[in-house]
């Protein structure tokens, strides 16, 4: 998804939450600043990898049901608080989108091994980011929800499930398969307000269906 498609969805996205754009665009202050010396890519050196079928994982509580029914096929890209959950199921993502919430270590442990990983500033994980976003070891894509620039890209999409579908979908994927996708029930987080969640999940389902009508 081009930023000038993406950008009026943005808007309504921020209205709807009550989110500041300007919060959104110092986080990617941030991110820059704290990976200075990572092993920055852009979104193109990691599409690549893309095969024509691209098997997106995400965190809902269905993933260890779905992949034993569905499997995976082709690139595999995962949500990053759906990468332990994953690894334990011997799945290995080829590329990770994380706003670096949850389990981090299984994260870190893949970047590691290789795996792109895609990291995301939003006004919400400044402290994330200055603590964490720096410790990844293996090639890294900086992504905004805001405008994009010459080294921090924006393909479309509000959470890490949803960007990787419309990141997919921008490099012309034929065909993106979900796995661990539930809108209605989210998975429980200490600390997380499950009627936001559930917000958030309404925008993904909005966007995923949005995209793969038009992919």
């Amino acid at each position: 998804m081009d930023f000038s498609e993406w950008e009026p969805i943005y808007e309504q996205i921020l209205a709807d939450m009550g989110y500041d754009r300007a919060s959104d665009e110092n986080a990617v202050r941030v991110l820059k600043a704290v990976t200075l010396n990572s092993d920055l890519h852009s979104g193109d050196d990691a599409s690549e990898l893309l095969e024509d079928t691209v098997t997106v994982i995400g965190n809902a509580p269905c993933l260890e049901d779905d992949l034993q029914k569905k499997g995976v096929a082709g690139t595999i890209i995962c949500a990053g608080s759906a990468v332990g959950r994953a690894l334990a199921a011997g799945v290995v993502p080829d590329m990770v989108f994380t706003d670096l919430d949850g389990d981090l270590q299984p994260q870190l442990e893949l970047s590691s091994r290789g795996a792109f990983t895609f990291i995301h500033a939003h006004g919400d994980n400044t402290d994330l980011i200055t603590s964490c976003a720096g410790q990844f070891e293996g090639p890294v894509v900086l992504t905004t929800q805001s405008t994009p620039e010459y080294t921090v890209f924006n393909y479309g999409g509000f959470t890490d499930g949803d960007r990787a579908v419309c990141f997919a979908a921008h490099f012309g994927v034929k065909e993106i398969r979900l796995v661990g996708f539930d809108y209605q029930h989210p998975m429980e987080k200490a600390g997380s307000d499950p009627a936001v969640k559930l917000k958030k999940l309404s925008w993904a389902e909005k966007i995923i269906l949005k995209v793969l009508k038009h992919s």
